[in-house]
């Protein structure tokens, strides 16, 4: 693993060692929150497995529902029903907070199903389709949002793991090596400093040593 470029001084290896302890606290955290993420991912993946089953189990229902209804009252009265329907449905963006995140979501409110044609035209299978396709229109809105939800923490759990990612494998391993670096070196370099000392003390001795055997000689 590389190190950081850097001389190998006192300073330097406090700086490494702050930047060491925040990237590890950091990289704690980060796992946590991943944790967290994709147990609420798991959970919304189930909640729109639960919805598709449902959807599923609705169009099965609602489109034989609606070939009963052109069958018994074909295709051209059918058509000038449908022309006098209309229907507001009202589409926002809303906040849901999910894994202690804000996240944003999809809300469409549905009007109720009302039978908007004469007594006259009406009849069982038309009643049946019109609340068949409004309960069907209600899983289709819910499954968007919860899937709109999905994406967004998916994405999230990505962003997350690739930060996790790099302070696992690059930044918390190379401030490893950096640290390990410049602790030899000062290591390295008190030691001959202690050499060096012993050194000149022995050395200083031994001149002294001379010194004084040389006035005594003097003296005799």
């Amino acid at each position: 693993m590389s190190r950081e470029q850097i001389a190998p001084t006192k300073s330097n290896l406090l700086r490494i060692k702050e930047r060491l302890a925040v990237a590890e606290e950091g990289y704690e955290l980060l796992e946590q929150k991943r944790e967290i993420l994709i147990i609420e991912l798991m959970q919304q993946v189930e909640q729109v497995k639960l919805l598709e089953r449902d959807l599923d189990a609705r169009v099965g229902t609602a489109y034989p529902a609606l070939k009963r209804m052109l069958i018994v009252a074909g295709r051209e009265r059918a058509d000038r029903l449908s022309r006098n329907i209309r229907y507001r449905f009202e589409l926002k963006e809303k906040k849901v907070v999910a894994a202690g995140m804000t996240l944003p979501s999809l809300e469409v409110r549905i009007p109720g199903a009302e039978l908007k044609y004469s007594v006259a035209n009406s009849f069982a299978e038309c009643d049946e389709t019109v609340l068949e396709f409004f309960e069907l229109l209600k899983i289709l809105t819910e499954l968007a949002a919860v899937r709109t939800i999905t994406w967004r923490l998916a994405r999230e759990v990505r962003k997350t793991q690739r930060r996790v990612n790099a302070l696992e494998k690059m930044v918390i391993p190379t401030a490893k090596d950096t640290r390990v670096y410049i602790e030899s070196a000062l290591e390295e370099r008190d030691r001959d400093a202690f050499f060096s000392s012993k050194l000149l003390k022995k050395k200083g001795a031994a001149a002294d040593r001379r010194i004084g055997a040389g006035s005594g000689d003097r003296e005799a």
